[in-house]
C-alpha cells in the first residue's frame, strides 16, 4: 500500500494569527508580518506531527493510495481518517490502462479509526496480475482550521508554539512532544486490539 497526500494544506488555512496570539507577539507594528514564514513552517510541522500521531488529517486535501491486491475482497481500508468522501476508485492493469470504476459499484463506509471502500455488490472487482488499484479520496475535518475539534486545535498551537521556543534547541530532552500535546492527542489515536489486548 502507497499513500500520497496529493494536495496540501493551503496557505490561508494556516491560523497564523491564532499562533500569534498564543504566542503573544507583538501587534500594531509595521514589521507584524515579518515572522510569518517561520511560524507557518511551525504550524505545518506541528500539523505533520499530530497527523502522523493521530492517522487523522487534520485539514481536509486529496489523497490517493495505491495498491496490488484488496486487503478483502469485501473491503479495503483506508489509512486516513476522517474520510469525507471517495472521489473515485480506478483498476489499472500491468500495462497502465486505466479503468475508473463507476460510481455505483462501490460504497464509503465511513467509520472514526477504519474506514473502507465497500463494494456494492459481494466483492471489489479483481486486480489483474502486475496491476494495481487507485483509491482517490479527501479527508479531513474541515477546509478551515476552526472546522477541527477544538482539542486538536490546542493541540496543534500547543505543537507548533513549541518548536517556535525551541528552534535553537538541538539535544533532545525527556521527549519530542511536550505532554500536553499527547494528552490532547491521546484518545484520536488508533486503537490497536489483538489477542493480547
Amino acid at each position: 500500500m502507497m499513500l500520497v497526500e496529493e494536495t496540501q494544506v493551503p496557505e490561508a488555512a494556516l491560523p497564523v494569527a491564532e499562533l500569534k496570539q498564543h504566542l503573544r507577539l507583538g501587534s500594531g507594528f509595521a514589521e507584524d508580518d515579518v515572522q510569518d514564514p517561520v511560524l507557518k513552517s511551525f504550524l505545518r510541522a506541528a500539523l505533520a506531527a499530530i497527523e502522523a500521531r493521530t492517522g487523522k488529517a487534520l485539514i481536509q486535501r486529496s489523497f490517493v493510495v495505491t495498491v496490488d491486491r484488496w486487503r478483502e475482497a469485501t473491503g479495503q481500508f483506508l489509512p486516513v481518517t476522517p474520510v469525507q468522501s471517495v472521489t473515485d476508485v480506478s483498476i489499472i492493469d500491468q500495462f497502465g490502462v486505466e479503468a475508473e470504476l463507476d460510481s455505483s459499484a462501490y460504497r464509503l463506509k465511513k467509520d472514526v479509526f477504519h474506514p473502507e471502500v465497500k463494494p456494492a455488490g459481494h466483492c471489489l472487482p479483481g486486480i489483474p496480475l502486475g496491476g494495481s488499484a487507485e483509491i482517490r479520496f479527501q479527508a479531513g475535518y474541515g477546509l478551515a482550521f476552526g472546522d477541527m475539534p477544538a482539542d486538536l486545535q490546542q493541540a496543534v498551537l500547543l505543537l507548533a508554539s513549541h518548536y517556535y521556543e525551541y528552534r535553537d534547541e538541538t539535544a533532545l530532552g525527556q521527549g519530542c512532544m511536550p505532554f500536553g500535546v499527547t494528552s490532547l492527542i491521546a484518545r484520536y489515536r488508533p486503537v490497536r486490539m489483538g489477542l493480547s489486548a
